[in-house]
């Protein structure tokens, strides 16, 4: 499992190190695997323009001293000072030691206009807002060259903590990030300023996530802020028949979705829930028609939903149009909910509150702002804590659905962010695909957070095997769940 620390525990835990390390130590192991990150980028070093911004503090430090580094192999290094009277002293006399120009950043524009790769080095990771004019100036100057972008520990002018970008930033092709993954890496708007992020070992110890998952009643750990679930954690996960399995044992999942509007919302939550391994899917609503006709080992019923026969938990909500009643109905059920679309426009708060079994609800941003009241573009600016505002206002397991997916707990912990999908999956009725493939996750005993970040992961992994590329319906990509659920098993 990948992890991503706030920037806080990053700091204790370089502190702790540093105090068992000779004086610069920890900083010339980020130099070289910063330097190690642009050699392999350049292709030839010798004989290379290298650029680097650099600000005041640590993190001019490391661009300097891995510019030295690369110097030494042969590259015209030029270092821009954009804050002269407080640069790194040690990194600065390495790379004069080795060669390298110094310029003021009024002198910046040729040098830019000419580099093959530029080093951010300007903010680190206690920056806050956007760039100052000096520093977005040569930022626009990078842009206009087209070198290559290297960051260093995060693109300068992004939230670290927080993934908000609150004004002009780097756009870098690589990060290369020291120690652990920042939350704002993982986390868009920052994450697409980040490029591929290359993780760079330097020795810290910080504490570790584990699965299972945070439990529903947990206090907020001093542990990772984020978590990404990698093949293995999700093949742990993942719920598999034995020789005494029947279809009960393996999860029955209701589905209350589709009307006479929307019956394609209905077949197409069903088909999530089969290809998500439901021992068997019992329909409540006024599309059993069309369901029928897809899938006949559906059991449908007419309704109510408490009516419908047992079930371990329920789907509730992909176009089901105005039908408050079958809401209702579902939530006042003991058993785990997923709630999704029109469900959570017509579900009452105070009833989601006062659940006492799981509550799942997967909304995407502008369902997120009206659950919150505010607007949308206020969700979408900032992830990270609309996802938490969710979870604990409702109580509720919150996968805010969009270009990364996000999973967070009822009680606080670590946000689960989904490593997978693509842009294809913007398509109408992925979602219901998802919330039936997570329904039947919940139906087989997982838990909220891991039923909706399991369900993400397969998902999005549906949806790059559906589409390879080229435009792919949701029907392709609840068709591609099995092949994907095999190779993350095998």
């Amino acid at each position: 499992m990948r992890t991503a620390h706030s920037v806080e525990t990053v700091r204790a835990a370089e502190r702790a190190l540093m105090a068992q390390l000779p004086e610069g130590a920890l900083m010339q192991r980020a130099a070289a695997g910063l330097a190690a990150a642009c050699a392999d980028l350049l292709g030839r070093v010798y004989g290379s323009r290298v650029v680097l911004l650099v600000g005041s503090g640590d993190n001019g430090g490391d661009a300097l001293y891995a510019g030295a580094r690369l110097a030494r192999r042969g590259a015209g290094v030029t270092a821009v000072l954009l804050a002269p009277e407080r640069t790194h002293e040690g990194g600065l006399a390495a790379v004069r030691a080795a060669g390298a120009r110094v310029v003021a950043a009024t002198d910046a524009g040729p040098v830019i206009a000419r580099a093959d790769l530029v080093m951010d080095g300007i903010v680190g990771i206690g920056g806050k807002g956007g760039l100052r004019p000096d520093a977005a100036r040569l930022a626009s100057l990078v842009r206009e060259s087209g070198a290559a972008v290297v960051a260093v520990d995060l693109p300068s002018g992004v939230g670290a903590d927080t993934g908000e970008v609150a004004g002009d930033a780097v756009r870098a092709d690589v990060t290369v990030t020291f120690g652990t993954y920042k939350p704002g890496l993982l986390i868009d708007p920052a994450r697409s300023y980040a490029g591929a992020v290359r993780l760079v070992d330097i020795g810290l110890s910080l504490p570790s996530a584990s699965l299972p998952s945070v439990s529903s009643g947990s206090s907020a750990p001093s542990g990772p802020e984020l978590e990404a679930l990698q093949y293995a954690d999700v093949a742990a996960l993942l719920p598999s028949p034995t020789a005494s399995s029947d279809k009960y044992r393996r999860g029955v999942v209701g589905i209350a979705a589709g009307s006479a509007t929307y019956p394609g919302a209905a077949v197409l939550a069903v088909a999530g829930a089969l290809r998500g391994g439901a021992g068997a899917v019992r329909y409540v609503g006024p599309a059993a028609d069309a369901v029928l006709a897809r899938f006949p080992e559906t059991l449908v019923h007419t309704g109510p939903p408490s009516a419908a026969g047992r079930v371990q938990a329920w789907v509730v909500g992909p176009g089901i149009g105005d039908d408050a009643a079958r809401v209702a109905d579902v939530l006042a059920q003991d058993v785990p909910v997923l709630v999704d679309a029109d469900g959570l426009r017509l579900a009452d708060p105070a009833v989601l509150r006062a659940r006492t079994a799981p509550t799942v609800l997967t909304p995407h941003a502008g369902e997120a702002a009206a659950l919150l009241g505010v607007t949308r573009e206020s969700v979408e600016s900032a992830r990270l804590s609309s996802v938490r505002r969710l979870a604990s206002e409702f109580s509720a397991t919150v996968l805010l659905k969009g270009s990364t997916t996000l999973v967070a707990p009822p009680g606080g912990g670590p946000v689960r962010v989904n490593p997978t999908g693509t842009a294809w999956l913007a398509t109408a009725g992925s979602g219901d695909v998802l919330s039936g493939l997570s329904g039947a996750l919940l139906s087989a005993g997982l838990s909220g957070v891991d039923a909706a970040s399991v369900g993400a992961y397969l998902h999005g992994l549906a949806g790059r095997v559906a589409a390879a590329g080229a435009p792919a319906s949701a029907q392709d990509v609840a068709a591609a769940i099995p092949s994907v659920w095999r190779d993350v098993r095998g």
